[in-house]
């Protein structure tokens, strides 16, 4: 007899853990909706991603052997962390998430492993699954999370001011080599030019920065009350850094010379791949985020307490657009920004 919806979701779902009990959350799967409340004096933050197989995720068939396609595990790991990240960009705190699977054929075993993927980062972050929905068709995964915010706080695309320093944390491009490696298409559009295979080291970071993003949401949680305006940064840079100035009606300049690379990623790429990769090549799921000359040094201590880097990468400006250079060298003919349609 095929196993129902509702029994692949208790089995696969709700018995491996993933509907545990936290504050904040008064009634989660099992019901025809959950109930949530934001914690006192706080408002509810909502943020939803669909990944699609082949577009977010390499393309191939269900099972876990087939080298053409994620791991479930990791597929599930990638699709909660770039959702908490978008809670980090508002400063907000994790209080459950939804899902919404779809797939080909209900695999048991596959959609066991995803859910065994889910539990880290939802233990790691507090944040419980409550509910969601499970359909046939191409494989895609659609989460939302919910979150609480002070909304005086929350560091909004909108709030960029003139004279602000433009800052980002950790280091970017990381992601884009990753998909080379895996023999996926980045936002680039085209492919870098490598100047040395990486080693087995350098190519376990960069696939780990892509499947494992780290969601900056006790960075954003404390450094919140010094932000101006705030973005993740999952199309690049470029893109991300562009919704900021149109929301704020600013312009900025950027130097590329001061854009964090990881070890891994300057031992595979020369520096103007490294530039290309970390301007337009997304899913990095770092903070992009402005703050005034005289509040660096306080965000500065909530990266160091994290053991965070953070770097200063360019500054708002009255005249709106942006304009890159590589030191004193302005750049005419920057890299365009992916577009998803």
């Amino acid at each position: 007899m095929p196993t129902s919806e509702f029994e692949l979701i208790q089995r696969c779902f709700v018995d491996q853990g993933l509907g545990f009990a936290r504050a904040g959350v008064e009634l989660g799967i099992g019901d025809d909706c959950a109930l949530i409340a934001p914690l006192a004096g706080e408002m509810l933050a909502v943020s939803l991603d669909t990944l699609v197989a082949g577009v977010h995720f390499p393309l191939g068939s269900l099972s876990p052997l087939d080298s053409s396609a994620a791991a479930p595990a990791l597929i599930a790991n990638r699709a909660l962390a770039v959702n908490l990240s978008d809670l980090a960009a508002m400063g907000a705190a994790p209080l459950a998430f939804t899902l919404g699977l779809t797939l080909p054929h209900d695999d048991a075993q596959w959609m066991s492993e995803f859910a065994r993927g889910l539990l880290p980062l939802a233990r790691q972050f507090d944040c419980p699954l409550i509910g969601g929905d499970t359909t046939r068709g191409p494989l895609a995964i659609t989460i939302q999370v919910h979150g609480s915010v002070n909304a005086l706080r929350a560091p909004r695309r909108s709030a960029a001011r003139a004279g602000e320093l433009i800052c980002v944390t950790g280091t970017l491009g990381d992601a884009a080599a990753a998909l080379q490696l895996i023999g996926a298409e980045s936002h680039l559009g085209r492919r870098l030019a490598f100047s040395r295979e990486p080693n087995n080291s350098d190519s376990d970071y960069l696939r780990s920065r892509y499947f494992a993003p780290s969601p900056r949401v006790a960075f954003a949680r404390a450094a919140a009350p010094f932000m101006g305006a705030c973005i993740d940064l999952s199309d690049g840079l470029l893109g991300d850094l562009g919704h900021i100035l149109a929301a704020s009606g600013v312009g900025a300049r950027l130097d590329t010379l001061t854009l964090p690379f990881s070890p891994a990623l300057s031992n595979t790429l020369d520096p103007e791949q490294c530039e290309l990769a970390a301007l337009s090549g997304g899913d990095d799921y770092e903070l992009c985020f402005t703050a005034a000359p005289t509040d660096l040094s306080a965000v500065r201590d909530c990266a160091a307490a994290l053991g965070l880097p953070l770097s200063v990468v360019g500054e708002i400006e009255t005249q709106k657009g942006l304009r890159l250079s590589r030191g004193a060298e302005p750049i005419e003919s920057p890299p365009s920004a992916y577009q998803h349609f």
